[in-house]
């Protein structure tokens, strides 16, 4: 049976929120919609966190709602442009972090700036890349974890048991296509919304 964490059982070198009347609303709003949180976090300030399988808008939500009930500060990637007025507001304390598709430096170069400036950051992306299925995972994750040097967080979700899962940490090695295969293969059991992995 799946639970959701209690604020304090973060651990306490993770990145954490401290909005506390956001924390209940998100987990009343989990608990009311059946969804619950199972796995632990690792104590770790700095992380790429991925989360598959992607295969519905609904994913974010439910996704945003769990990071905000547990306190959990765990930020994403959005391209600049959507980043002003109150959406701009709104996506930043939602933990979005703007990117600059037009600049000369990529968006993997522009993560890993983002790490090697920051002492606590935990990233999250879906390898996938789209809601759609694919034949193989875009690589970014892995290049910006290996680079950054940071370990890579495998989460999920589990539509079938309405739950939302955390893996144990993952750690890069020199060959790039063996990780994401093992990463893969984790994720094998677990039914998105629409599609598996």
């Amino acid at each position: 049976m799946g639970r959701i964490l209690a604020p304090t059982q973060l651990p306490p070198r993770m990145p954490q929120l401290h909005d506390g009347l956001r924390r209940r609303i998100c987990r009343v709003i989990l608990r009311l919609c059946g969804w619950s949180l199972v796995g632990e976090f690792p104590d770790v300030p700095r992380a790429v966190l991925i989360a598959a399988p992607h295969s519905s808008w609904w994913d974010g939500i439910w996704g945003l709602l769990m990071k905000a009930g547990v306190g959990a500060d765990v930020h994403f990637m959005a391209k600049q442009e959507l980043f002003v007025g109150p959406l701009g507001g709104l996506l930043r304390r939602l933990g979005g972090m703007p990117i600059d598709r037009s600049s000369a430096k990529g968006l993997v170069e522009q993560m890993i700036d983002q790490f090697r400036q920051r002492d606590a950051l935990w990233l999250g992306i879906a390898p996938e890349g789209t809601r759609k299925r694919v034949a193989r995972w875009r690589s970014g994750f892995w290049h910006i974890a290996r680079a950054a040097g940071v370990p890579i967080v495998p989460a999920y979700f589990d539509y079938a048991n309405r739950t939302i899962g955390v893996g144990p940490l993952f750690e890069t090695s020199d060959d790039m296509d063996a990780d994401i295969a093992r990463l893969r293969a984790f994720y094998a059991p677990f039914k998105g919304k629409h599609r598996d992995v």
